[in-house]
């Protein structure tokens, strides 16, 4: 009864309204019977904070960041419109920024083994190569470490009332890079797929995102994001968790390495992995179990199992 008495009163669409402007809807105060929270009150709400900022401390930083001198005053510039996805996402990304206490651990995978096979895949009555995305396979092991680890696909909704959500699903978000800005569609139910069905999958929601033809539901109900600069560059970085999902994997592109087995350096593929994770729900311990986890289904011994 008291779970139910706390709880703001809202509909399905308020609620929804809510996540979209990045707002807690828990903060809000509702105008209607009951204190239900309806729209009018969440665009009153969010008007008040860019009209009257909360607290000297936040001014301050307005003082701060605020330059009394015009970028014109140096030299020519040009002034562009920032991109209607870039500027949906912002309030997003500085919401997970502000509230999550992100940590990153960082690692490499050793996927010799399954770049080999990956580059060997054939289809089974042509004979033909099939070009499978590594992703395809990452995807693939990171549903199995999921698995192992509940906690990696859980949601906080209400810290206050000490309430986690551990989801059943496996919808695996895949950050889209685009002429419009950063999309990150889910691969939906990716532990019912095999790993043709993956690859295929995420060139479709790849082209629908760069051709603005996907679906707004499909940005939300994710269990965790993977974000990958292997066909751009770089190693390791930090990824920004993407809220309320509690972990992100950054993947970074793949490179040789020697490495020492059994009594000599041996040439070997290597993949940057960098996992950012809610500081509230894991530990740094579960990070790294985590980790060794992934690196397991993505070496030798599983790499025959990710293809199925």
């Amino acid at each position: 009864m008291s779970d139910q008495s706390n709880k703001i009163s809202a509909s399905p669409k308020v609620r929804k309204f809510a996540r979209e402007l990045g707002v807690d809807i828990n903060n809000v105060k509702g105008t209607e019977r009951s204190g239900r929270v309806v729209e009018k009150d969440l665009k009153e709400f969010v008007l008040s904070r860019i009209n009257h900022p909360q607290n000297n401390s936040e001014r301050q930083k307005e003082k701060i960041i605020k330059s009394e001198y015009q970028h014109s005053d140096f030299g020519e510039v040009e002034i562009k419109d920032i991109p209607r996805i870039k500027k949906i996402a912002a309030p997003h990304l500085v919401n997970s920024w502000t509230n999550i206490p992100h940590v990153t651990n960082h690692d490499e995978a050793d996927i010799t083994e399954m770049e080999e096979f990956r580059n060997t895949i054939k289809d089974n009555y042509t004979g033909e190569k099939i070009k499978i995305t590594p992703l395809a396979f990452i995807i693939k092991a990171l549903v199995l470490s999921l698995k192992k680890f509940p906690s990696f696909n859980s949601s906080i909704d209400d810290i206050k009332n000490g309430k986690i959500t551990f989801k059943k699903y496996f919808h695996v978000g895949i950050a889209v890079d685009t002429q419009h800005g950063l999309m990150v569609p889910k691969i939906r139910d990716a532990n019912q797929k095999d790993i043709k069905e993956l690859s295929e999958e995420l060139k479709k929601v790849s082209d629908d995102c760069r051709n603005l033809k996907i679906d707004k539901k499909e940005f939300f109900g994710g269990s965790m994001t993977i974000t990958s600069l292997g066909g751009i560059g770089g190693s390791f970085f930090t990824p920004i968790i993407n809220f309320p999902e509690v972990a992100i994997l950054g993947v970074g592109r793949s490179y040789k390495k020697q490495v020492f087995i059994d009594g000599k350096f041996i040439p070997r593929t290597m993949l940057p992995l960098s996992l950012s994770y809610d500081h509230r729900i894991i530990d740094g311990a579960e990070a790294a179990k985590f980790n060794n986890e992934l690196k397991d289904n993505l070496g030798s011994n599983f790499a025959y199992n990710l293809s199925k």
